[in-house]
């Protein structure tokens, strides 16, 4: 767990009683006077681990906190839309090895909106990755990438319906990519504009409405997967879940990975083994994996590419 220590969690506090009341009893855990340990996690600033002072119990709780002026529901509906989706995913058989997504445990709209969920043991791909580049040990990142592909692959042809891929939404969130640009980082209007010129190419190919839309994780970045033995592959924080092209999550995850090596070694074709071999992976789960593999690398660059601005953005 990467995380830092903070106090004890007060009985006196509301959370502690839900804990104790509805929480610890899924857990099969009943201790009147328990203890919970406060930690904060490293990569969040709303996301915390309450740990059983004898580590017999684990739960991560999200909180979704009224930040936004004139949207007081926005963390509500938040929380309560990924609790629900937690359970609507893990209702399509995503509740055991290899393929799990992580166990909701209740919302609360009175604790600031807060999600609790169970903890998962496991490596997050980031330290997969990060080994590769630094121990050496590309096997096992090749490993997990496969074992990921697979993950991601099921969870895409499960939910496919019938409907076509809506590319006008993804077409405004790299509009709102580049305006951050603009307005936090001073962009000037010759590069935005090539942005924009660029962006709006991609919207004129037929390449980018024709497949059919899925639930894409919303998120697919290496901090979001954990790996158990084998191709035991687990999933977190599905807060941004949606209807979308399948390529949103690969063009994300492919993006992260060719971040994490660029900045590693800097090579911007470093990572490229390492996405050929997901993306190739990604397709064998297809009566004509050539064929899949064809059409989502026509549509790959684009959803990179906005990977990559957002990556900027946050950065």
């Amino acid at each position: 767990m990467n995380g830092r220590y903070l106090s004890h969690l007060s009985h006196n506090d509301p959370l502690y009683g839900y804990i104790q009341e509805h929480i610890a009893p899924q857990l099969g855990f009943n201790l009147p006077e328990a203890v919970y340990r406060v930690f904060k996690f490293t990569c969040s600033q709303t996301v915390y681990l309450y740990e059983e002072r004898q580590k017999r119990v684990r739960i991560v709780v999200k909180f979704h906190q009224n930040h936004l002026p004139g949207l007081p529901m926005l963390p509500q509906k938040t929380g309560e839309k990924e609790y629900s989706d937690l359970l609507y995913i893990r209702s399509l058989g995503f509740t055991s090895p290899p393929h799990y997504v992580v166990r909701p445990l209740g919302f609360n709209p009175d604790i600031d909106n807060a999600l609790l969920v169970e903890y998962l043991e496991g490596d997050l791909l980031c330290s997969v990755i990060k080994n590769a580049l630094f121990q050496g040990n590309l096997r096992r990142l090749f490993q997990k990438l496969a074992a990921l592909a697979h993950f991601l692959a099921t969870l895409h042809n499960c939910t496919a319906g019938d409907l076509c891929v809506n590319h006008e939404e993804t077409h405004g969130y790299a509009g709102r990519l580049i305006h951050s640009l603009v307005t936090k980082w001073g962009m000037g209007p010759a590069d935005s504009g090539e942005l924009y010129f660029l962006r709006d190419q991609w919207r004129t190919k037929s390449c980018m409405w024709e497949d059919r839309s899925v639930l894409v994780h919303g998120d697919a970045t290496p901090s979001n997967f954990l790996f158990g033995r084998g191709r035991h592959t687990m999933a977190i924080d599905f807060e941004r879940m949606k209807w979308a092209d399948r390529v949103f999550d690969l063009g994300r995850l492919c993006g992260e990975l060719k971040h994490f090596f660029f900045q590693a070694t800097g090579d911007a074709h470093a990572a490229e083994p390492f996405i050929g071999h997901f993306l190739w992976e990604y397709c064998c789960h297809f009566p004509d994996r050539l064929r899949a593999f064809r059409s989502i690398t026509r549509r790959m660059p684009f959803h990179m590419g906005i990977t990559l601005l957002r990556i900027l953005k946050i950065g």
